[in-house]
């Protein structure tokens, strides 16, 4: 059996059976319990009222948050040799057409987005298997599928990322990091409750939201209390 540490069981105290009704409260107690020895991750994790096997029920859609998530992502380009140029100027990490279509056929997946023009995505139909697993298949729904580049490029790499439910109804998501000002996770916060609230699925009825919790990576889940937290 594993031996729960003695920060987890002080964690756990903090946060047993606590409901936060007010997000500076939930931001403080949040930070109380991020003592790991690294600065540790900030998650967002909601129960939707959704049946994702329904196409009205299904939600994936980008958010940009305003003090970003604390990562940089490497962003590779899939597009005709005349647009290299500008996808590199606008901070493209990896650009090709044939060659790196024949890279991620043999498993060589060195980035965290892949952005395409339309008239690759043919060409990258029989990757499905390989990239579909691993959330990176270009789609216009994510906006990663795009004809302006130079846009598309500059609002992923200030802190645009896609997010979607799972196959439960859950979405699980980051918001930040633990050393992010208590103002920072706050607005994050908002904006990507605000994100879900306004994209929800047409074939939703009834509530939407069943619970929402946030947490460190190492830490304990925080409940908000959904009547008055927003």
């Amino acid at each position: 059996m594993r031996k729960v540490s003695r920060r987890q069981i002080t964690n756990l105290k903090k946060t047993k059976n606590v409901i936060c009704s007010e997000l500076d409260q939930a931001i403080i107690l949040l930070k109380e319990t991020a003592n790991a020895k690294f600065v540790e991750t900030v998650e967002l994790h909601a129960n939707l009222n959704l049946d994702p096997k329904y196409a009205d029920q299904q939600l994936r859609t980008t958010v940009t948050l305003p003090h970003g998530v604390g990562k940089e992502i490497k962003i590779a380009v899939l597009t005709d040799e005349e647009n290299f140029s500008d996808a590199k100027t606008a901070g493209a990490d990896i650009v090709g057409n044939e060659d790196l279509i024949e890279s991620i056929t043999k498993g060589n997946i060195q980035f965290d987005l892949l952005i395409a023009t339309p008239n690759m995505m043919p060409k990258l139909a029989k990757l499905g298997r390989v990239l579909g697993p691993k959330g990176l298949m270009p789609s216009p729904k994510s906006g990663t599928v795009t004809t302006n580049l130079i846009e598309t490029l500059t609002e992923f790499k200030k802190g645009k990322f896609e997010y979607k439910a799972d196959k439960t109804g859950v979405v699980h998501v980051s918001f930040g990091k633990s050393n992010f000002t208590n103002e920072k996770l706050t607005q994050n916060l908002i904006e990507l409750y605000q994100s879900i609230e306004q994209n929800r699925p047409s074939g939703v009825k009834g509530k939407y939201f069943k619970s929402l919790f946030i947490c460190t990576s190492m830490g304990p889940s925080i409940k908000l209390d959904l009547e008055t937290i927003v």
